[in-house]
């Protein structure tokens, strides 16, 4: 990263240089770290749209073109010839691992994902009514007393094994999560099984009958689980990095991105989505006319699963998802209402000016709504399934954070707007 150029700031009769920073792929930055200290202004960019909060070198996104890449490789690529396991030893480690660092890597995963007999008594004790996203962020925050020796963030030795076990354990509780809602028992992890296929059988199989992973089913959910392990600084990454610039330990900092990953309008559109085409079944499944609502200024009808904040062409994860969602689908053995409306949704919008001048496009959520229910995954799963997906982007930001020198604790500032100083009023004269 070089920083030749320089930007001014005139304010108030005074003049400061700023450095440009330009990172490698031509991303420029304004460096504002002495703008408080020498003029005594702080800049204001709500949901910090504008702000470069960190260097990185993890994950490069360009919205305009439709580019999203890790570690310099491109989504179409990993997609395509990588697996989960080793896309998140790369996004980790910084590098594609040799065949002996990969399967190692992947033995370590399955050999680390039972859990504590313990940690099932905590799974039973909560309600029924609990949302499976409440459980894996407090089941995350509580394996920091199962393993206590994993929290020291000063030990590489420690922080690698704290690492593998998250990643290890964290598809076992979201299985048993999902199990706690149907009121059915555990099934135990299998050491015989790839990541994919064994959080399929996990969450699906039953002690009644036999259970066969379906190749399919598990190469979409590996690809769904590539498609979604790092998007650079999204609000939950961001609250990771955030929590963990106290020093706070792993466990702790992924509950964190857990329950920003839980709200709505992130890790829950994809819920949305189906949400969405609950309602226009129940009204009737007339697509056109719920299109034409969503075109209209007066009506509160939006479009989930369409449009994006970062991509402004089509998200490059969509297009990659679209063709398994389209295999699974094909290979249903009973349709599905919801499903069909949301192949009509895709056509009609696709097809219609409004869409495409303005660059609507279907994204990730949208389809990953689909297939995860296609795929047998009831809603209320969907975010626990993108949080499994996220896992090694959270891990290698916080780690990457962890290595940079003169990190600092994360502390925004603000432009107070409250009332100015008034004196205290006693009770009696209020």
């Amino acid at each position: 990263m070089s920083n030749p150029e320089k930007a001014t700031l005139t304010y108030d009769g005074q003049s400061m240089e700023m450095p440009v920073l330009t990172g490698t792929e031509e991303e420029r930055g304004v460096d504002i770290t002495q703008l408080r200290g020498e003029m005594g202004l702080v800049t204001l960019d709500p949901g910090y749209g504008n702000t470069g909060s960190t260097t990185s070198k993890i994950t490069f996104i360009d919205g305009e073109k439709g580019i999203l890449r890790y570690r310099g490789i491109p989504i179409e690529e990993l997609a395509e010839k990588s697996s989960f396991p080793e896309t998140a030893y790369l996004l980790i480690n910084g590098h594609l691992p040799t065949h002996t660092e990969l399967d190692d890597f992947a033995s370590e995963l399955s050999n680390q994902a039972m859990i504590h007999e313990d940690m099932k008594r905590i799974i039973d004790a909560c309600p029924a009514t609990v949302h499976p996203m409440a459980i894996l962020g407090s089941m995350c925050l509580a394996l920091s007393s199962f393993y206590p020796n994993s929290i020291n963030i000063n030990n590489k030795e420690e922080i690698d094994h704290t690492i593998t076990l998250i990643l290890a354990k964290m598809p076992t509780i979201a299985a048993f999560c999902y199990k706690k809602l149907l009121g059915q028992p555990y099934v135990y992890p299998n050491s015989r099984l790839s990541y994919a296929e064994n959080l399929l059988q996990m969450m699906l199989a039953r002690p009644s009958e036999p259970f066969v992973v379906d190749p399919d089913a598990a190469r979409a959910l590996d690809l769904m689980l590539i498609l979604h392990a790092d998007h650079e600084q999204n609000c939950s990454t961001s609250t990771v990095r955030l929590v963990g610039s106290a020093e706070t330990n792993l466990f702790a900092t992924i509950a964190s991105g857990i329950c920003a990953l839980w709200g709505p309008l992130h890790g829950g559109a994809n819920e949305a989505v189906v949400k969405m085409l609950q309602r226009i079944h129940e009204e009737g499944g007339d697509v056109e006319k719920y299109v034409a609502k969503a075109k209209d200024k007066s009506s509160n009808v939006r479009l989930m699963g369409f449009g994006h904040r970062v991509y402004k062409n089509f998200d490059p994860r969509a297009r990659i998802i679209k063709a398994s969602c389209d295999r699974v689908l094909s290979k249903m053995k009973k349709g599905d209402a919801l499903l069909d409306i949301a192949k009509r949704l895709e056509e009609v919008a696709l097809a219609d000016e409004y869409f495409v001048e303005r660059r609507l496009y279907p994204n990730v959520d949208f389809y990953s709504g689909v297939i995860y229910r296609a795929l047998g995954i009831p809603t209320n799963m969907f975010t626990v399934m993108f949080a499994m997906g996220r896992l090694p982007g959270w891990i290698a930001h916080w780690k990457e954070m962890l290595e940079t020198p003169g990190r600092r604790i994360g502390r925004p500032r603000q432009i107070y707007t409250g009332p100015a100083k008034r004196r205290y009023l006693p009770v009696s004269e209020r």
